[in-house]
């Protein structure tokens, strides 16, 4: 299985919200050889690390059929990003788009792109999208599920249910 996460707290020019950003977002990834199998509802959620200055996040986690290889597949997902506009300045800015590749069918990688998602197991915006989509889902370098490793999440990550799956009501998204 090949997750994928998406978040966004700008909209991108044509789009009204980061959620349509979002959504914008899984329609561009066809074009870049990137299949939506499944999809999660979307989330919202407080930056990390918390910024009183920039609106929340639009996330959701999908999973997807792609490129074997994960370094092509990780193009593909910033080419989405720069074609919907987003720019990168500096870490943890507001940004128009962001897709990050969580895990690809299981693999540990310490190159690029290192896999697992090397934070992915420390954010509540991942992990309750992830347990939504996939249950059952091990993650593959600590051998825990996405449940235990949010239950061990300290309290204050603020997120929330805004909408349901992310690839809509007629499975298009």
């Amino acid at each position: 299985m090949i997750l994928v996460g998406i978040g966004s707290n700008l909209p991108a020019d044509g789009h009204g919200s980061p959620l349509e950003t979002g959504r914008a977002a899984l329609r561009a990834l066809p074009a870049h050889g990137i299949r939506v199998l499944a999809a999660s509802p979307w989330y919202e959620s407080e930056p990390v690390p918390v910024d009183d200055t920039q609106p929340w996040f639009a996330n959701a986690v999908v999973s997807v059929s792609g490129p074997d290889d994960p370094a092509e597949l990780l193009r593909g997902l910033h080419a989405v990003e720069a074609a919907l506009g987003r720019t990168r300045a500096r870490r943890n800015e507001a940004r128009i788009l962001d897709l990050d590749l969580l895990d690809h069918s299981g693999r540990i990688e310490t190159g690029w792109p290192v896999l697992p998602h090397p934070r992915m197991h420390l954010r509540a915006f991942v992990l309750l999208p992830l347990i939504d989509l996939a249950p059952g889902w091990i993650h593959p370098r600590l051998g825990r599920s996405a449940r235990d490793l949010l239950a061990d999440l300290p309290p204050g990550q603020r997120v929330r249910a805004i909408a349901p799956g992310a690839l809509g009501t007629r499975g298009t998204p």
